[in-house]
């Protein structure tokens, strides 16, 4: 029989959540407040900004921004009709579209990326192993090595 571990409820626990919560609230709302500056929903421009790295098939948008392949559709469509996006076939299989950024969308999402203050104060106020140390916390607390995009 597999036990399982509980999950700790101690006071520190507790404030890091909340602490880690305050991060996230904080971050939505310049991520939101950017994506406005340059005329874009939040969803938009996360859109954008995963297209930046790479073109991609609508279904994979939808499983990495966690929503409907038909709203996926819908949000390209947007961002296809103001010149940011590109649909294009996919070289390995002809029938599958790929979404891609143009030239201006990926020029926009730097300038979103680049938009994004709130954390690079506080962190430019650590020293390199003090990023490093949380960075590497950040992970483990995701299960990743970092590899993953």
């Amino acid at each position: 029989m597999a036990t399982h571990k509980r999950p700790r409820i101690d006071p520190l626990t507790i404030e890091v959540v909340e602490l880690i919560g305050t991060v996230v609230a904080r971050y939505h709302e310049e991520y939101e407040d950017a994506a406005a500056e340059h005329a874009l929903t939040g969803a938009q421009a996360r859109l954008l900004s995963l297209l930046s790295l790479e073109p991609l098939p609508m279904r994979r948008l939808a499983q990495q921004l966690k929503c409907e392949p038909s709203n996926v559709t819908g949000i390209v469509d947007r961002l296809e009709a103001r010149g940011l996006v590109e649909r294009r076939p996919d070289p390995a299989d002809r029938r599958v579209k790929l979404a891609a950024a143009t030239a201006e969308g990926r020029g926009v999402a730097r300038g979103l990326r680049d938009s994004l203050n709130f954390a690079r104060e506080p962190l430019a106020e650590l020293s390199d192993e003090e990023r490093l140390t949380l960075r590497d916390l950040l992970r483990r607390m995701l299960g990743t090595d970092g590899t993953e995009r």
